[in-house]
C-alpha cells in the first residue's frame, strides 16, 4: 500500500492507554481472588504493575528476561490452581515463547492469560525486533487459545475481566498507543461477537483493537461523499463472529478489514476465510503488508502503511470501483 497522510486527530477525544485499564483491573481482580497472580519477564514498569506489586508483593513473580520459562512458570502455577497473567511485550511474549504457548498453555489446555504489552508497532523506533505485528497470525492457528483484541479501556477491563471467570488459555492483547473510547455506554464484551459501531449499507469496515476509531473517522469522511459504511469492531479474533462477516457480506456487498498487524493470517486472514467459505465479496485489506515494519515513530508507521482515515478511505473507495 502506498504511503498516505492521516486524517488529523479528532481534537475533542481523550485518548487512554489500555495499560492502565488493565493494571487497575488486575488489582482489582486480585483483590478479589487470592488465586489471581501476575508472572512478568523485568516488565513490571513496562506493563504498568508497580501498584499491583505493592499491593500484593506475593503475587508478582519476576522470573527475568526469559520468557519461555514464564510461561513455564505460568503453567505452573496454572496446575497449583492459580489464575496466573502471564504479562510481557507481546514481541517477546508471543515469539520468543511461542512453543510453551503452544505447548505448556494450549496443548495442556492450562488456565493461563497470556497478556500481550505494547503490541503492534507501539515501540515505533525501536524497529522490526520490538514490532509485534504478527502475533495475531501465529496465535490464531493454534487450537484452544481464545486471541482478544480489545479497542478500549472499557473493553480491555471486561476482557479481563472474562478471562479471569474463563477456565482455559486466553491471550489479550493491551494496546500502548492511547486511543479514545470508541464503545457506546453500557457495553458488555461477549467472546466471539462483533460489535456495530456504524450502519451501514455500501461496504462494511471490519477493525480490530488501536484502528477501530481509524475506521470510524473513515466512516464520517466517507459519509460527506455519499458512501454508507458499516463499522463492526471485532474483539476477538479467536473465535470470530462468523455470523456478523456474513451478514455484513450479504448485506453490503463488500468489506474491508483494518488492523495494526500483518493482513496476512490476522483479522485479514480470518475474515477472507469466512467470507470465501459463506458468501464471497470483494475484500481488501489495510494494515502492514508482507514485510517487516521500519524504524520510525509509530504514528509516521501509522501513515507509512496507510492505517489512517484517509488509507481507509482508499481501500473503501477501490473495493467499491472493482
Amino acid at each position: 500500500m502506498t504511503a498516505l497522510t492521516a486524517s488529523a486527530p479528532r481534537a475533542e477525544r481523550a485518548l487512554h492507554d489500555c495499560r492502565d485499564a488493565y493494571a487497575a483491573t488486575l488489582i482489582e481482580l486480585a483483590a478479589a481472588d487470592p488465586r489471581v497472580v501476575v508472572v512478568v519477564n523485568d516488565s513490571t514498569g513496562s506493563s504498568k504493575l508497580g501498584e499491583f506489586g505493592k499491593q500484593f508483593p506475593d503475587r508478582l513473580i519476576n522470573v527475568g528476561i526469559a520468557e519461555q520459562d514464564m510461561v513455564g512458570v505460568g503453567a505452573g502455577l496454572a496446575n497449583g490452581g492459580k489464575i496466573p497473567f502471564v504479562s510481557a511485550a507481546s514481541c517477546f511474549l508471543t515469539a520468543r515463547a511461542l512453543e510453551q504457548i503452544k505447548v505448556d498453555a494450549a496443548y495442556s489446555n492450562n488456565n493461563i492469560k497470556l497478556c500481550g504489552m505494547s503490541p503492534g508497532m507501539a515501540y515505533g523506533e525501536l524497529g522490526a525486533t520490538h514490532h509485534s505485528i504478527e502475533d495475531l497470525a501465529w496465535l490464531r492457528v493454534i487450537p484452544n487459545l481464545t486471541v482478544i483484541v480489545p479497542a478500549d479501556p472499557v473493553e480491555t477491563a471486561q476482557a479481563l475481566r472474562w478471562a479471569a471467570e474463563h477456565t482455559g488459555p486466553v491471550f489479550v492483547r493491551v494496546s500502548r498507543m492511547g486511543v479514545p473510547d470508541v464503545n457506546p455506554a453500557g457495553y458488555e464484551f461477549v467472546p466471539g461477537r462483533a460489535v456495530t459501531l456504524r450502519e451501514g449499507t455500501d461496504v462494511t469496515i471490519i477493525a480490530t483493537g488501536t484502528v477501530v476509531s481509524r475506521a470510524l473517522d473513515a466512516a464520517d469522511d466517507l459519509a460527506l461523499a455519499g458512501i454508507s459504511a458499516r463499522v463492526l469492531s471485532m474483539p476477538t479474533i479467536k473465535p470470530i463472529d462468523t455470523d456478523a462477516i456474513v451478514a455484513a457480506a450479504r448485506e453490503t456487498g463488500a468489506i474491508v478489514t483494518v488492523e495494526e498487524a500483518l493482513t496476512s493470517g490476522g483479522l485479514g486472514g480470518a475474515v477472507a476465510e469466512t467470507v470465501v467459505r459463506h458468501h464471497p465479496v470483494p475484500m481488501r485489506f489495510v494494515g502492514v503488508p508482507d514485510a517487516f515494519a521500519p524504524t520510525g515513530s509509530t504514528s509516521w508507521l501509522f501513515d507509512h502503511f496507510g492505517i489512517s482515515a484517509a488509507g481507509i478511505d482508499a481501500a473503501v473507495r477501490d473495493v467499491l470501483d472493482r
